[in-house]
């Protein structure tokens, strides 16, 4: 009885020393250092960090305090699905286009700083792009509009 209480003790510390870490100030959180890669929509270049696997999604754009005007992130799933993005952590505000596996923009939301709503795909998305605020916006990207560049699935 002793050694399960002891494991189970071990884990419970563990548990807590993780959401500690968690819980630390962005100042204090690590930014994370992804390959980039260049994506064309229309006339515009995007310079766009890749977040492929599960903890380079999960992180995100969080504790980031500025991204430049044509910089993003572009997140790669392992299979079209109905996705969802939310902001926690997230400093600065975003806008976020679903994208399909054909490379076509399924629909763009805004998301505001820190928030916990969540914005989803309306359909089937191997992709989500984002950039500042109102970048879809201001350039005229729509829906329908094909992005060239993409990471391979």
């Amino acid at each position: 009885m002793r050694k399960i209480r002891a494991t189970y003790f071990a884990a419970a510390i563990a548990c807590i020393a993780t959401y500690a870490v968690a819980a630390l100030p962005a100042s204090a959180q690590e930014i994370q250092q992804l390959p980039v890669t260049s994506l064309n929509i229309g006339i515009h270049v995007i310079k766009a960090e890749v977040a492929r696997s599960e903890p380079q999604r999960e992180q995100g754009l969080m504790f980031r305090k500025k991204m430049g005007s044509n910089e993003g992130m572009v997140f790669v799933f392992d299979a079209p699905a109905g996705i969802c993005m939310w902001m926690k952590n997230t400093l600065i505000p975003l806008s976020v286009a679903f994208i399909d596996q054909k490379g076509t923009i399924l629909n763009v939301e805004e998301m505001k700083a820190q928030t916990l709503d969540s914005h989803c795909a309306q359909g089937a998305a191997s992709y989500a792009l984002e950039m500042n605020k109102n970048w879809f916006k201001d350039k005229n990207i729509k829906p329908g509009t094909v992005i060239q560049g993409l990471p391979q699935l």
